[in-house]
């Protein structure tokens, strides 16, 4: 599906002007980019968004990491063996009712009857 661009065949064949089309093209370096149909240079080449995504590294990267960006080991880390804290600001009273509504299994709705 390699295709060379010109201007005036594009802008013939754009059937909706107003919503925006994108298409995968490849310049003369090889780079691989989205581009929008009317931002398309002379010299570059249409390719296929499978292709597009085995150039651009997006196959690898979705097959390879779960989380975080591209660079490997980015993004958060998964602590598997560390057990989940929560920080609630509350005033030292509300702390103490807290810890007396726990110790002696205080029913909320049964209190609100």
């Amino acid at each position: 599906m390699k295709q060379q661009f010109d201007y005036v065949d594009i802008f013939k064949k754009e059937e909706y002007p107003c919503i925006m089309k994108y298409i995968y093209v490849k310049d003369s370096e090889g780079f691989v980019v989205k581009k929008p149909i009317n931002k398309i240079e002379p010299g570059e080449v249409q390719i296929s968004k499978e292709e597009f995504r085995k150039l651009s590294g997006d196959d690898y990267y979705e097959e390879h990491f779960t989380h975080g960006g591209k660079r490997e080991g980015a993004g958060r880390k998964m602590k598997f063996g560390q057990k989940l804290e929560y920080q609630i600001r509350v005033t030292a009273e509300e702390k103490a009712f807290i810890a007396y509504a726990r110790e002696h299994h205080f029913d909320y709705a049964k209190a609100m009857k």
